[in-house]
């Protein structure tokens, strides 16, 4: 009798072994598609969600850091068209978006639109100096009246250019070049982000992801429209993906994120570099792809935003994007500082510039399982063109179009340790709970059923023998 039982009790521990380890394993998949539910619920934007608050508030803040180029050598350069030698000077740091977004209006094809506005308040202490600091830089309105007026009314030009004592450089604060100045060519306001404080970017649609998670951020319109009227071509002209700030939810690493960049007047993509740890978050960097700014006849997908043969070099030119379509025909080209992949003679006709993709290349860090970008760096620098001119005498020993390096910038923010905090306790914490929560049904479940069937198979084993004696 007494056997029986130790047997029926060994066998009944293995039973409930079994179905303990069963348990773990049912609640893996139903564990996951319970967070993948929980998840995809808190990404979509609408009130009282994750994601809507992240989104509508100013979050963390993001800061713009300038480092502007210091010509050394100005009069060489039109006295005797000496190739001009640069000198990088920065940074200067603004707190830059900063504020909630406005008109937040929820749509009935579940958009969200809104608008961006902007502001900059200069950070001293993350600068290496005051905005009264000087550099010597080109002079925007001689360059951009270069290109803006016609071939044949260049002496006219000449004759402005000289009464105004104007010159192809100009001496110029950092806060003018940035953010205005009076220019005695134009009379009017020129600046390279001018006007900036006040203004708003925008206004933009972005699908809210009720309907499909998949859509969750994207960007249905901008400025009223679902494409853009620069480039004159379909595929150039399209806007892809989101505002760069979120993602859909369970990002894969293997396909690329794309994002529409106000800044540059197109859509980009990036694809997956490495995973990196941010605050003891596991983050996806995301870099930009190298043949974003490559020349058409490397990348044929780039044909279309070629739109100057002379100074583009029949389209062979690689590494900057001339933007004077979205720019009211002011010759400025977008690159990545110090002409990051771009081609080798952008840095022989300037001199002292040395690209480092550590510096220099723009990534996103996603988190993978909410689609949010907790940590950024956008870096693009601005420049612009000028060419040789026989009526122009500033410009009459210059001897070949010049793509000429004004400012680089550095977009970037990071989440802080709150947030931080917030997201490991909130999300992270149920994940490794449900995680241990399986392994230890599992395990344990599994223990029990082996143990109980070693003993079982000892004891019947050992019964068997008494019998025979």
């Amino acid at each position: 009798m007494g056997c029986c039982n130790r047997r029926c009790g060994l066998i009944a521990g293995a039973v409930i072994g079994a179905a303990v380890a069963i348990l773990g394993g049912v609640l893996l998949p139903v564990g996951n598609s319970i967070i993948r539910e929980t998840v995809e619920k808190e990404a979509v934007i609408e009130n009282g969600t994750t994601a809507y608050d992240n989104w509508v508030a100013g979050g963390v803040v993001v800061y713009r850091q300038f480092w502007l180029f210091d010509v050394q050598n100005a009069e060489e350069v039109v006295r005797s068209g000496a190739t001009p030698v640069v000198l990088e000077k920065g940074p200067y740091t603004y707190k830059t978006r900063y504020l909630a977004k406005e008109n937040v209006t929820f749509n009935s094809n579940l958009t969200a639109s809104f608008v961006l506005p902007v502001g900059a308040i200069f950070d001293p202490s993350m600068s290496v100096g005051p905005e009264e600091d000087t550099v010597t830089s080109l002079n925007l309105a001689v360059a951009a009246a270069y290109s803006l007026v016609p071939t044949e009314l260049h002496g006219v030009l000449d004759k402005l250019i000289t009464t105004s004592k104007s010159s192809l450089f100009q001496l110029r604060t950092v806060k003018e070049l940035l953010w205005g100045y009076n220019d005695p060519l134009f009379k009017s306001q020129l600046g390279l982000f001018f006007p900036y404080n006040g203004t708003y970017e925008g206004s933009f649609n972005v699908y809210t992801g009720k309907d499909d998670i998949s859509k969750v951020g994207m960007i249905d319109r901008w400025r009223g429209e679902r494409s853009l009227h620069f480039w004159n071509d379909t595929y150039c002209d399209m806007i892809n993906g989101t505002d760069a700030s979120s993602f859909s939810p369970f990002v894969d690493k293997k396909t690329p994120l794309y994002f529409f960049s106000s800044d540059i007047c197109r859509s980009v993509s990036a694809s997956f570099e490495a995973s990196h740890d941010l605050k003891g978050i596991e983050v996806y960097r995301f870099a930009l792809q190298q043949n974003t700014l490559d020349a058409p006849n490397v990348n044929p997908e780039n044909r279309c935003f070629c739109k100057n043969q002379k100074t583009t070099r029949n389209c062979t030119l690689a590494g900057v994007l001339d933007i004077s379509t979205c720019q009211d025909g002011k010759p400025i080209f977008i690159s990545l500082p110090h002409f990051l992949y771009g081609s080798e003679y952008l840095r022989e006709d300037v001199k002292g510039l040395h690209p480092n993709k550590e510096h220099h290349d723009t990534f996103l860090d996603v988190e993978p399982t909410t689609g949010f970008t907790l940590r950024f760096a956008k870096r693009i620098q601005v420049n612009m063109m000028y060419g040789p001119s026989k009526n122009i005498t500033v410009l009459q020993k210059v001897r070949d179009y010049t793509i000429f390096p004004l400012v680089w910038m550095n977009e970037t923010a990071a989440l802080d340790d709150e947030t931080a905090a917030m997201i490991k306790g909130e999300l992270f914490l149920r994940i490794d709970m449900l995680d241990i929560l399986w392994k230890a049904l599992l395990g344990s479940g599994v223990a029990v059923f082996l143990v109980c069937s070693i003993s079982y198979c000892m004891v019947r084993r050992n019964d068997n023998q008494s019998k025979l004696v």
